[in-house]
């Protein structure tokens, strides 16, 4: 992977912390100006970005476009009703703000991590090497490694 790919899956996984925080503390009732309009969902959300976080860690496509759909969804409803609060003439208060950044932040990351794992050259889901193919792959050099180490045979 290269440096790009570990920001940016580093930077998912303190997102998801980040979350998980923002979820805690709205179970227990705390207030950090963030609002979650539903914890049973959020938490529900919380556990399949886990599991695409390990998808995308072993660079599968299908984990970073799960992630992608599950971030789009959940987060593209606000995005969508602060532009048309805004389009409206109303001015979010600040905590709907702080809301909306997240919401912008969490749908850039999940889009720049899709992008990365379809990009990226050195996925592992390709198995060809250029590197070691050529002697791993080369028959001929391998019979003509036998036949030379089978006439030099020394007996004693």
């Amino acid at each position: 992977m290269s440096l790009v790919s570990y920001l940016i899956t580093m930077f998912a996984g303190l997102f998801w912390i980040f979350r998980v925080v923002i979820a805690v503390t709205m179970s227990l009732n705390i207030d950090l100006g963030f609002n979650v309009p539903d914890l049973t969902t959020e938490i529900v959300i919380l556990f399949i970005t886990l599991i695409c976080l390990v998808l995308v860690v072993r660079r599968n496509i299908a984990g970073a476009i799960m992630y992608a759909m599950t971030y789009g969804w959940y987060f593209g409803k606000d995005i969508v009703n602060a532009v048309a609060q805004i389009q409206g003439g109303t001015q979010l208060s600040q905590s709907d703000g702080l809301n909306v950044f997240m919401a912008f932040v969490a749908v850039i990351l999940a889009v720049a991590t899709i992008v990365d794992i379809a990009l990226n050259k050195n996925r592992k889901g390709s198995t060809k090497d250029k590197k070691t193919d050529w002697f791993y792959k080369n028959g001929d050099f391998d019979r003509e490694f036998d036949e030379r180490s089978d006439r030099n045979n020394y007996k004693f």
